[in-house]
């Protein structure tokens, strides 16, 4: 029996919210999707200044390819001077970012309508349980 391995880029959207640009993804972000995404991250952050959400509410499950793509799109915006805010309320994603030694590292929001009001330098880190 021959199996077909069927691939897909996690499924997303994004859109202009005031001068941010809101990506929400959908699904799984792993070795088998990351690089779409990074495609799609790498033109969110080509630009000066880029203010970019990314909401991850909705996925189901990220891997190490995922976490250097979210990495690579933090350092792309850091290098341009804009900022980049994470959206979770998985305390699971927390827990895969402390064990990754990432915790502090991106600017992270429970609530969608808090990163997208936050001024720069005032972040708020989830708590995981």
């Amino acid at each position: 029996m021959v199996e077909t391995l069927i691939t897909s880029a996690p499924r997303h959207t994004d859109r202009a919210v005031g001068g941010t640009t809101l990506l929400e993804l959908r699904g799984e972000i792993d070795i088998l999707t990351a690089a779409p995404l990074g495609a799609r991250l790498d033109d969110l952050t080509a630009v000066v200044l880029a203010d970019l959400v990314v909401d991850l509410r909705a996925v189901s499950f990220i891997d190490c390819a995922g976490l250097r793509v979210l990495c690579r799109a933090r350092n792309r915006v850091m290098e341009r001077h804009g900022r980049l805010r994470l959206v979770t309320d998985s305390n699971q994603f927390l827990r895969i970012l402390r064990g990754a030694g990432l915790d502090g590292v991106f600017e992270m929001y429970d609530h969608l309508p808090e990163a997208l009001a936050a001024v720069p330098g005032a972040s708020l880190t989830a708590t995981a349980g």
